[in-house]
C-alpha cells in the first residue's frame, strides 16, 4: 500500500448523506470503506464513484461485534484510517412524547450514539498507533438539537449528546493527533426527508402542516470532503449547512 493513500470509513453510505459523503471523499482522493446494513445499497454507492476507490462492508450500527468487525477489516485490508464519518442514524415515529415507547427510544439511542461511541473508539485504536500517527472523525450532528421539531424526544436527545460526545472525544483525541469535529444538516434532499415536500409536509412547531426547502445532499457531502482534507494541525469543530430557505431561523 501506498503511504499516499488516505482511508475512510462512512457509516450508512449507502444512501442519502452517507453517500453524498462517500462520493465527495472519493471524488477528492480517499478510499472509503462504506458501511452499512444494505449490500445492495452499499454496491449502489460505490458503482457511483471512481473504480477501485471503495471497499463495501456490511455493518450494523446496533450490534458491537458488527463495528468491531468492520474496524478489524479496515485494519486487516488497510494499516490504517485516516477519517471517520459517523453518519448513520434513524428517527423514532411521531408520536406524543408519552406515548414514545422505550423501545423505540433505546433503537434510536443504540444507533444515534452508542454506534457513533463504539466507532469512535475503534477509530483511536487504529489512529494513535498508526504511522503518521492520527486522523479524524467527523460526527453528523442535526440542528433538531438546538431547534427540535414537535414529537422528536428520541432523535433531539441523542443529537444534542452527539455534540457533547464530539467536544469530549476532541479533547481526549488531542493527545494523539487526533481532531474531532461536527456537521449539523438541515433540510438535505434524502429519502429521510421526502415527507418534507410530499402530502401535507412536515409539522411546525405551532402544529400547522408546511412544505419546507430542501437543499442537494452533494452540499453536505463536499462539506465533509472539505473538513477531511484539512490538515490536523486544523479543524473544524461545528458546522452547520442549511437549506438557505429552510424556517429555522426566526420566530414561528
Amino acid at each position: 500500500m501506498s503511504e499516499a493513500k488516505k482511508i475512510a470509513v462512512v457509516t450508512g453510505a449507502g444512501t442519502g448523506v452517507g453517500r453524498a459523503a462517500a462520493l465527495a471523499l472519493m471524488n477528492t482522493g480517499f478510499t472509503v470503506v462504506l458501511a452499512g446494513r444494505r449490500l445492495d445499497k452499499l454496491e449502489e454507492t460505490a458503482k457511483l464513484g471512481p473504480e477501485g476507490k471503495s471497499l463495501c462492508v456490511p455493518a450494523d450500527m446496533t450490534d458491537p461485534g458488527s463495528i468491531a468487525a468492520l474496524f478489524a477489516k479496515v485494519a486487516q485490508t488497510y494499516g490504517r484510517l485516516d477519517v471517520l464519518f459517523n453518519n448513520a442514524g434513524m428517527g423514532a415515529p411521531p408520536v406524543n412524547f408519552e406515548d414514545l415507547s422505550l423501545e423505540h427510544w433505546q433503537a434510536v439511542v443504540n444507533t444515534n450514539l452508542t454506534g457513533p461511541f463504539l466507532c469512535t473508539q475503534h477509530a483511536f485504536r487504529i489512529m494513535k498507533d498508526q504511522t503518521p500517527r492520527g486522523g479524524r472523525i467527523i460526527n453528523n450532528g442535526s440542528i433538531s438539537a438546538h431547534a427540535p421539531r414537535p414529537f422528536s424526544a428520541a432523535y433531539t436527545s441523542t443529537k444534542h449528546a452527539i455534540t457533547g460526545l464530539t467536544r469530549a472525544s476532541n479533547l481526549d483525541g488531542r493527545m494523539y493527533d487526533i481532531a474531532v469535529g461536527q456537521v449539523d444538516i438541515g433540510n438535505a434532499a434524502t429519502p429521510m426527508t421526502d415527507r418534507m415536500v410530499a402530502g401535507p409536509g412536515v409539522m411546525q412547531a405551532d402544529g400547522t402542516m408546511k412544505h419546507e426547502p430542501r437543499m442537494d445532499a452533494k452540499a453536505v457531502g463536499d462539506a465533509v470532503a472539505y473538513m477531511a482534507g484539512l490538515p490536523l494541525d486544523a479543524n473544524v469543530l461545528f458546522m452547520t449547512v442549511m437549506a438557505t430557505k429552510m424556517p429555522f431561523v426566526g420566530r414561528g
